[in-house]
């Protein structure tokens, strides 16, 4: 049963996809509103769901008025989760980022117009020498396809 119904929304998003994807403008407006619905709906259900957390936990720490903490226990909770799932530094800083810091490469903006032509033309060339790696190895398929023919050539005499 779930299969089926797994079977018929992915194909349903497929055909909504393949058709949102000719009008670019109202694609990205339906999904500007359903990710701002769904942040608000995790917006209201944290504001259901953490109250009656600390409701109970307030049976454990009397004297404390947890609910007078609900922003910074929520923040550190939030943390922990982004954390221990490896999303938080990823997700406020960037990938790219953290990888050119770690190069030692300067941001794109800091960089002069010589800088990036200069990176630019090392990329043309890293492109040209690929293309050639590409065309010796085609040369070499052929010229073991041929040595193959003639080695078969020669078992059949």
């Amino acid at each position: 049963m779930w299969r089926k119904a797994y079977k018929y929304f992915d194909h349903l998003e497929d055909k909504v996809r393949g058709f949102l994807s000719h009008v670019p403008i109202f694609y990205a407006l339906v999904a500007g509103v359903g990710i701002v619905l769904f942040w608000r709906g995790v917006w209201y259900t944290g504001d259901v769901v953490i109250p009656s957390i600390l409701m109970f936990l307030n049976q454990y720490f009397p004297g404390v008025q947890l609910l007078d903490y609900d922003g910074p226990i929520t923040v550190l909770l939030s943390m922990g989760m982004l954390l221990l799932t490896g999303i938080f530094v990823s997700q406020f800083i960037g990938n790219e980022i953290i990888i050119s810091g770690l190069r030692g490469d300067k941001k794109t903006v800091e960089k002069t117009e010589d800088e990036i032509r200069e990176e630019a033309k090392k990329l043309r060339a890293l492109q040209e020498e690929e293309r050639k790696e590409l065309a010796s190895l085609h040369d070499i398929r052929q010229e073991l396809a041929e040595i193959k023919r003639l080695l078969e050539a020669k078992e059949k005499e």
